[in-house]
C-alpha cells in the first residue's frame, strides 16, 4: 500500500480474527490468525520482530520483540488478558519511540467485542 496512514484495515482484520474465534485463547493464535488476514488484504508484515535497544550508539539486543509491524509504519501490540493495564500501553509507546513508528494499535482480544479492547496510538 503506497499510502497508508490509517489504520482502518488492520482493525478490520483483527474483527474478522476475533469474529471467527472470539475471546478465550493464546496471544500466538490471534497473532498467526491476523497474519493471515493482513496477507489477504494484501498488507507487508513483520511477526516478532527484534527490537534492539541503542544505548550510547550500540545496538543492545534486549530481547524486545515487536508482535506485528505493518507496511513499517504500524505497531501492532497484541494481548489476550482479561484487562489492559496502563504497563500495556507504556510498552507500546516505548516501541513505538525505539522504533521510530508513529502509529501504534494495542488489541485485547480476550474482550468480548474487540472495538472495547482497542487503542490507538499516535506520536
Amino acid at each position: 500500500m503506497k499510502d497508508f496512514h490509517d489504520t482502518d484495515i488492520v482493525i478490520g482484520c483483527a474483527i474478522e480474527v476475533h469474529r471467527n474465534l472470539g475471546p478465550g485463547l493464546l496471544e500466538s493464535a490471534y497473532e498467526q490468525c491476523l497474519a493471515y488476514e493482513l496477507s489477504q488484504a494484501g498488507l507487508a508484515f513483520e511477526l516478532q520482530k527484534t527490537l534492539p535497544v541503542e544505548y550510547k550508539g550500540i545496538h543492545i539486543d534486549c530481547g524486545y520483540r515487536i508482535d506485528v509491524l505493518v507496511e513499517d509504519k504500524i505497531i501492532l501490540e497484541l494481548k489476550a488478558v482479561e484487562r489492559l493495564l496502563p504497563v500495556h500501553a507504556a510498552q507500546l509507546l516505548t516501541y513505538m519511540k525505539l522504533a521510530d513508528v508513529g502509529i501504534g494499535l494495542l488489541i485485547n482480544f480476550h474482550e468480548l467485542q474487540l472495538v472495547k479492547g482497542l487503542k490507538r496510538f499516535v506520536l
